[in-house]
């Protein structure tokens, strides 16, 4: 039977396909990523100071818990329109699972390269589920980005990680949606960053509007993990280390542009501990968006820039971009975890557990 229904919303390239420079072969492919939620946080910017607004733009929201759909999206979109047959990606996890999911879509082959135990067990149960091929190699996530831009250019399969320009044509529709929604863009946007994919695309983003609409363009505060933080020592960190492994990337693919967009921004890129990512990923969660640790990175550099001094935010309005769902990376929340206590199945038990043994 013939589906009449018509969707208000159909994904990032039927609502900003013509603000994409994506070449005319381009054949949609689309879950129906983008629009995600940019949630006020009134009472995270009291504890962080007071005295700002502060938005979370939870990306997290996307069909497979990440941002990296809004990119995937437009290259799984653009190779099929050329007759690819086949992908392949380096990951750490988000990009595994979302290149697996649109390959599935679009009924191609996935392959997946990963670097040994460095993947969350939630990210590579999605490139599972959805159909990959996943190969793991003894190696860093550096290893596999190089093998997989290798291969692609010997045999007919398309290289859907970040180095991939049509990724980044996607990726920036987040920072169309932020300045639809806010009217203009923010004083300042925190994020994270890994293989920097998402700070240049952002930047991308916010410029492109500028032009066109004089939306203003915001300050960018780029953070890594200390122990994975070559843009701010200044060379490539050859066994990069971090709880956060999503920006566990030592040679970040699009680390000058990053750079880049930081200075003209007026921001900047720094480092903060595994510590801090993690007490902020806590804090989130008490306000009731639940992150995976890497998406705490750029509250994380927000709280610590402001703490030091070195950030003055009254009267100004900050999005901070938590870039993936906690359920992609649960291990750390489970393992701090204890077994509660076991009471038998009585009411008395019950109140004597919640309420002292008195009733309200």
């Amino acid at each position: 039977m013939e589906n009449h229904l018509k969707l208000t919303y159909s994904g990032v390239l039927a609502k900003y396909g013509e603000l994409l420079d994506i070449p005319a072969h381009t054949q949609p492919v689309t879950l129906l990523e983008g629009n995600t939620p940019l949630i006020p946080m009134p009472r995270l910017a009291q504890e962080l100071g007071g005295g700002f607004e502060l938005w979370v733009k939870f990306e997290g929201m996307n069909p497979t818990g990440s941002f990296k759909d809004r990119g995937m999206t437009v290259a799984i979109s653009e190779a099929v329109g050329r007759g690819v047959q086949a992908v392949i990606c380096a990951s750490t996890g988000n990009t595994a699972a979302s290149a697996a999911a649109y390959a599935a879509r679009a009924g191609r082959r996935a392959v997946v390269i990963i670097p040994q135990g460095k993947v969350a067990a939630g990210k590579l149960a999605g490139a599972v589920a959805y159909g990959a091929e996943v190969i793991q190699i003894d190696g860093s996530f550096d290893d596999a980005l190089n093998l997989v831009l290798e291969i692609s250019q010997h045999y007919p399969i398309a290289l859907v990680n970040s180095l991939n320009p049509y990724r980044l044509e996607g990726q920036k529709t987040a920072a169309f949606e932020i300045c639809d929604v806010l009217g203009s863009a923010p004083d300042w946007l925190c994020l994270p960053v890994g293989n920097a994919g998402n700070i240049t695309s952002y930047w991308m983003g916010f410029k492109q509007y500028q032009d066109l609409r004089h939306t203003g363009l915001p300050h960018i505060l780029g953070v890594q993990a200390a122990g994975s933080a070559p843009l701010v020592l200044g060379h490539p960190v050859e066994h990069p280390e971090t709880v956060a492994t999503a920006i566990r990337i030592g040679r970040p693919a699009r680390g000058e542009q990053a750079l880049q967009a930081a200075e003209e921004s007026g921001g900047r890129i720094m480092a903060v501990s595994d510590d801090e990512i993690l007490a902020m990923q806590r804090q989130l969660a008490a306000s009731g968006v639940w992150v995976e640790p890497a998406s705490a990175a750029g509250l994380a550099g927000l709280k610590h820039e402001l703490l030091a001094g070195r950030l003055d935010l009254k009267g100004q309005r900050v999005v901070a971009v938590c870039t993936g769902h906690g359920l992609k990376d649960p291990d750390i929340i489970v393992r701090q975890f204890t077994a509660p206590k076991m009471l038998p199945a009585e009411l008395a038990a019950l109140e004597d557990a919640i309420m002292g043994g008195g009733r309200k």
